[in-house]
């Protein structure tokens, strides 16, 4: 069976296919920042996961990943979403697709604040109001709300990886919070 352009499923790349592309073209990406606002709508707590990482270590790391082909940028925020925080989580996407912040990752360490060792990606960064439920799955370990100021406490920044500390302080910077 042969693949059209619009024919993608879950497995759209396989691993050696995808190692090949990230070795030549920047991967697109999307974060979303999970809070919760209060009954003034100001926000009170930022979700972060807690993983295992490829070190075998634990690392706190923002709801994304990649953008499918033929993929809209919303339908990969619900996506990745839906992937990290579970059914019930009841995400709100953004009116506009214009991004907090974006981030660049390079597979070369000192290039930008932002490091991934397997590629270069372009990561699209949105705040994501969340006011369900949520139960971390795959790879995830756990979901921690902290409040602004505990979130970029140095205990915490030092547990997040590939320079993602940069995109929750500017996430709070957009919201106006000044921690």
């Amino acid at each position: 069976m042969t693949r059209t352009a619009l024919d993608f499923d879950e497995n759209w790349l396989d691993p050696e296919e995808l190692e090949h592309i990230r070795r030549r073209i920047p991967i697109t990406y999307v974060h979303g920042l999970p809070v919760r606002r209060g009954d003034d709508g100001e926000v009170e707590s930022i979700g972060l996961l807690l993983r295992t990482l490829e070190d075998s270590t634990l690392g706190r790391e923002i709801v994304g990943g990649r953008v499918r082909y033929h993929e809209s940028i919303r339908a990969a925020l619900l996506r990745h979403a839906e992937s990290d925080l579970g059914h019930l989580a009841l995400p709100t996407v953004p009116l506009s697709l214009n991004p907090y912040h974006v981030a660049e990752y390079f597979p070369t360490e000192a290039v930008s604040q932002y490091h991934d060792p397997r590629q270069h990606a372009v990561a699209l960064c949105y705040i994501l109001p969340v006011i369900g439920d949520c139960e971390p799955r795959g790879a995830a370990l756990s979901l921690d709300w902290l409040t602004p100021r505990e979130a970029v406490s140095d205990e915490i920044l030092s547990e997040m990886r590939h320079g993602q500390q940069h995109i929750v302080r500017a996430g709070l910077a957009h919201l106006g919070i000044l921690p």
